[in-house]
């Protein structure tokens, strides 16, 4: 069976990283489980690595692109997988209340009865709480899961680079 090559490598990360979307866009829409402030920070990557991923890996398939950038777009792909499934972890551990999250979702609201109808119109807002896992299996919320599913990938993409690296320099001769 042969290696898969660096820009293999980033398409398929970047496909994960699209189905992870996908995935948390179907809990959000049909599970009715809107994402927290810390849940976006988790998107972001991953929506990066979707596009840059998959445009790489197409882009260098089609000889868009010099077959030199394949490794650079691969480390990229797979270090913004990463990256979400450390905001995972720091997401889970706020919800676990190991340590605090952002005072913007996590911290105390304040006191809004001092005003008027504006106060009154800012307590009918519903803040999605980071501190608070909307949804959990087998005692994992959606972050935990984010960062498991992500941190696996990253290092799976990352033990598939490097074996396929000295294929690479023996082409390259």
């Amino acid at each position: 069976m042969r290696q898969p090559d660096a820009a293999q490598i980033a398409g398929l990360v970047g496909l994960f990283a699209l189905l992870l979307i996908l995935g948390a866009l179907g809990f959000e829409y049909l599970g009715r489980l809107p994402p927290c402030e810390m849940c976006m920070w988790q998107r972001y990557p991953h929506i990066a690595a979707a596009i840059i991923g998959i445009a790489g890996y197409l882009a260098l398939r089609s000889g868009l692109c010099a077959p030199s950038w394949s490794l650079p777009i691969a480390i990229l792909t797979v270090g913004l997988v990463a990256i979400s499934g450390a905001f995972g972890i720091y997401h889970a551990g706020v919800e676990w209340h190991w340590w605090p999250g952002p005072t913007e979702c996590s911290g105390p609201i304040g006191d809004l009865n001092k005003g008027g109808s504006l106060m009154n119109q800012l307590q009918s807002i519903n803040v999605v709480r980071c501190d608070e896992a909307a949804w959990r299996l087998f005692g994992i919320s959606l972050a935990g899961y984010n960062a498991l599913i992500s941190l696996a990938l990253a290092a799976f993409a990352l033990v598939g680079l490097l074996a396929s690296r000295p294929a690479a320099y023996a082409s390259a001769r």
